[in-house]
C-alpha cells in the first residue's frame, strides 16, 4: 500500500477530487493539501513524512514545497501533474483529465 498526497493551493477543488478518485482504492491511500494559508487542510510536516508519493497540481506548488521543506522533500518522489486552477471540486472534465494523468496509479 502506498502512500498519495495531493496538492493544489486551497485543498478545496483540484487536489480533494483527486483524493476522491482514490476512495476505496486496493493498493494506495490518498490525502490532500493545500499551499496557502487558507486551505482547508495546510500541508505540514507530518503530511509530506506520510506521503510515499507527492503529486502537486502546478510547479509553482514544487517551488513553495522545496522552500517551505526542503529536507523531507529529498527522500520523496514528487510529481507535477500540470492542471490549472480552472475547475470546481468533481468538475467531469477535472476528473477526466486526472484519470489520464494517474493512470498507472488508479
Amino acid at each position: 500500500m502506498s502512500n498519495i498526497l495531493f496538492i493544489c493551493s486551497k485543498n478545496q477543488w483540484r487536489s480533494p477530487t483527486a483524493e476522491m478518485l482514490f476512495k476505496n482504492h486496493p493498493d494506495h491511500w490518498a490525502r490532500s493539501a493545500g499551499t496557502s494559508d487558507k486551505a482547508r487542510i495546510k500541508v505540514n510536516e507530518q503530511l509530506l513524512a506520510w506521503a510515499d508519493v507527492i503529486m502537486v497540481m502546478e510547479r509553482r506548488h514544487k517551488q513553495l514545497l522545496h522552500q517551505q521543506f526542503p529536507l523531507i522533500l529529498t527522500k520523496k518522489t514528487l510529481i507535477v501533474l500540470d492542471i490549472e486552477d480552472n475547475y470546481r471540486f468533481g468538475d467531469d472534465e477535472l476528473i477526466s483529465i486526472l484519470r489520464e494523468k494517474l493512470y498507472n496509479y488508479l
